[in-house]
């Protein structure tokens, strides 16, 4: 299971894996209620008590444990076949620099183990933390596994909230290149009150306000060497109304949803021109906003850009790859991409 940064819901998977494969069975999405859904971005930037962040930890592992329990009656599945749960969970926080790094998600895995009666396999990020590595992305081990077979140069892009590249090549590359959906999202939840721009529709109507999209790029994340990895904490409406503050005068905001999306665009191919593949395959939620697909292809007419299979069960199917992982008591080979001292054994077994 899998809830992203975008909140739009919570994609529920079953897959069938061994060494060789993880072959996507059946998926489904469930509902993220808005009042939940207000209250995490509630929590994320206005004071809170530890007693609303326990709070909604158990709201969450309720949700989480609702969604899979719908998903194995929807799909008559006898639980007991069931090996595993792979929760992510829902990202909180995410501070992979400072003094004091951390990564925090919610969604008690005890309550999911307890209410589907399903083994549960949760806390990922946080060993790899322990061992130096910034905790993300974890998608470029689970792309290396399903397409290193392939030949040719290849290179992975997933646009979620946040967007990540990974680099099929050796070592590993991997690494979070800026926003993805989550700026161009808040945007128009600001604006026209919707969750998405559907097909980039909005943003097409509008055009590039180039010395807010000049002023974008100078932040100094699109200037680090990776490994690194970002997310709500960096971008945000906070760091755009700052931006726009600056300028002679403020964009219309069709304007400003078409900026953004050529913000992605950019921030992205730049990252990926670095390594000049032959294929660059997207996945995740932005794979679906064919206007952001065609301004990524334009930018990279050299290169041949396409959609991979299954592009919105990835993240979910990484969960699930991850437990079997744990359960198996594999390492999950990271370090190249996260900077961790070592590879390890990631994520707690709770057990139902």
């Amino acid at each position: 299971m899998m809830s992203g940064t975008s909140l739009d819901g919570v994609d529920v998977v079953l897959c069938s894996i061994d060494k060789t494969g993880c072959e996507l069975l059946a998926s489904y999405e469930h509902p993220f209620p808005a009042a939940l859904k207000r209250e995490v971005l509630s929590v994320l930037w206005e004071p809170v008590t530890l007693q609303e962040v326990g709070e909604l930890d158990r709201k969450l592992g309720v949700l989480f444990a609702e969604a899979a329990t719908v998903f194995i009656e929807k799909e008559n599945i006898d639980p007991k076949q069931i090996r595993a749960i792979g929760s992510h969970g829902q990202t909180l926080w995410h501070q992979p620099e400072g003094a004091h790094p951390f990564s925090m998600q919610l969604g008690d895995p005890n309550i999911i183990a307890v209410r589907t009666g399903v083994k549960v396999v949760a806390d990922f990020r946080r060993k790899d933390m322990a061992l130096g590595g910034s905790g993300a992305p974890f998608a470029p081990a689970f792309h290396r596994f399903l397409l290193d077979r392939n030949e040719g140069s290849v290179c992975v892009a997933n646009i979620g909230g946040i967007a990540n590249i990974t680099v099929l090549a050796d070592p590993l590359v991997g690494y979070d290149t800026g926003p993805g959906n989550m700026l161009m999202d808040m945007w128009i939840k600001k604006y026209k009150d919707l969750d998405y721009d559907k097909e980039g529709a909005w943003a097409k109507e509008g055009k590039v306000d180039y010395p807010l999209l000049d002023r974008m790029m100078e932040d100094s994340y699109f200037a680090m060497d990776y490994p690194k990895s970002t997310g709500r904490e960096k971008f945000n409406l906070d760091w755009l109304n700052n931006l726009l503050d600056v300028g002679v005068k403020i964009p219309r905001p069709t304007d400003v949803q078409r900026t953004l999306l050529e913000l992605t665009a950019l921030s992205l191919s730049n990252e990926v021109l670095k390594f000049n593949p032959d294929i660059l395959l997207l996945c995740g939620g932005g794979a679906r906003n064919g206007f952001l697909v065609e301004r990524i292809a334009a930018l990279m007419p050299n290169i041949q850009v396409g959609i991979m299979a299954n592009a919105d069960s990835l993240e979910a199917m990484m969960m699930a790859w991850l437990a079997y992982k744990r359960l198996h008591n594999e390492h999950v080979h990271l370090k190249e991409v996260t900077g961790a001292s070592q590879n390890s054994i990631l994520g707690g077994v709770y057990s139902s």
